[in-house]
């Protein structure tokens, strides 16, 4: 099916519009096809002596979401686990505890997460952006239709790592590189800035890589990620096997799409596994991510265990074996450019997160001292 073919068919199957889950009758086979095992059950114990039902959650918006229980797929409130801090709001792919009736019913709770996908904000504030949770597997999206942006990669690729998912580097629109040779050269470029990550190339024009990447996100659970106009959602009508997710065209001039995708959704894919596809992301920042970033460039940290000083920075020192490997032609210098950038970032991140936290404590502290002095005069005026 084209491209074009998906975006006029798309205007009747809106994922805006359509529920990504059947919201009929279910039972608790629903929950095993979404992930549920014996050890969430293990975690749940208390919640269900309290009455409550397991769900998970399968899309959020304005202080709601939708969760399949087993009694079907239900509409709750999230005032109770709405806290001061972003990153443990309620979030697509956790597993919940919901009141079992009630108008509205409320989400009670959330179970610890396996993993989760954190990005920092775009805001001034340092805040963290939890994007998807519970995740086995990070799909990170990249179209061929455009230059490939290794860095833009990478940074994906370091908060992948960092949230404990296995991340997988999709090359969407393969058919648009026809020649075998110059598609060959693209994965070789990806595969030097991914160690470690496989590399698909995938066209869903010809069908090419659906199959292999089906029985990949057949296994768990799986978060789709990328900038917009990367085909995130062809991709995804693909796995689906049905027009769920709109499609839009993308500008020839820059590749460029709009966002189709307006929030993030858990559907159930045919062949198994769940797939959580997100909208276009304009910036990833960095969220504490120094074990994904060293994750990415582990040829870089192997190459610094054997630098003569142990905090080299890798510039001028004497004795770094990091610029060695750059001289011997054996490390590329994008590579440990990409590395300071990125390690520069997070270091940033994390220290202002740091401040954020001292200035807290510090109000907290004046707070707490300014009411000890108004009981205190209280007191006196009383005895006076």
């Amino acid at each position: 099916m084209t491209l074009s073919s998906f975006s006029s068919a798309s205007a009747s199957s809106s994922a805006a519009a359509v529920s990504p889950i059947s919201s009929g009758p279910s039972d608790s086979s629903a929950l095993t096809s979404l992930g549920w095992d014996a050890a969430w059950e293990a975690e749940f114990a208390p919640y269900a002596a309290q009455g409550l039902l397991p769900g998970r959650v399968v899309r959020v918006d304005r202080g709601q979401c939708d969760l399949v229980t087993a009694e079907g797929t239900v509409r709750a409130d999230t005032a109770f686990v709405t806290p001061h801090d972003p990153l443990r709001v309620i979030c697509t792919g956790d597993w919940a505890a919901v009141e079992p009736a009630g108008n509205p019913r409320y989400v009670k709770a959330y179970l610890p997460r396996r993993t989760a996908f954190v990005r920092s904000t775009s805001s001034q504030r340092s805040e963290g952006q939890i994007l998807a949770a519970n995740v086995d597997h990070a799909i990170i999206a990249v179209s061929l239709a455009v230059e490939l942006d290794l860095g833009r990669i990478e940074r994906f690729l370091a908060l992948a790592w960092e949230s404990g998912a296995q991340p997988l580097v999709v090359l969407t629109k393969a058919d648009l590189v026809p020649d075998p040779a110059a598609l060959a050269y693209l994965v070789q470029d990806v595969e030097t800035a991914a160690p470690g990550v496989q590399v698909l190339t995938v066209s869903s024009l010809t069908g090419e890589g659906t199959d292999v990447l089906a029985a990949i996100v057949a296994d768990g659970t799986s978060v789709l990620l990328g900038i917009s106009g990367a085909g995130k959602s062809t991709l995804a009508n693909a796995l689906l096997g049905a027009d769920v997710m709109e499609v839009q065209a993308t500008r020839d001039v820059d590749g460029k799409g709009r966002h189709t995708t307006t929030t993030r959704n858990l559907l159930a894919l045919p062949g198994g596994g769940v797939l959580i596809d997100t909208p276009g992301l304009r910036g990833v920042g960095l969220w504490d991510a120094g074990t994904g970033v060293g994750q990415v460039f582990s040829e870089i940290e192997e190459y610094a265990a054997d630098c003569r000083f142990q905090d080299c920075a890798h510039e001028a020192e004497p004795g770094c074996a990091v610029l060695a490997a750059i001289d011997a032609g054996e490390l590329p210098l994008r590579r440990l450019e990409s590395y300071r950038k990125l390690m520069r970032e997070n270091q940033r991140i994390v220290a202002k997160t740091d401040a954020r936290l001292r200035a807290e404590i510090r109000r907290d502290w004046r707070s707490k001292a300014a009411e000890g002095r108004a009981n205190y005069a209280a007191k006196r005026g009383r005895n006076a």
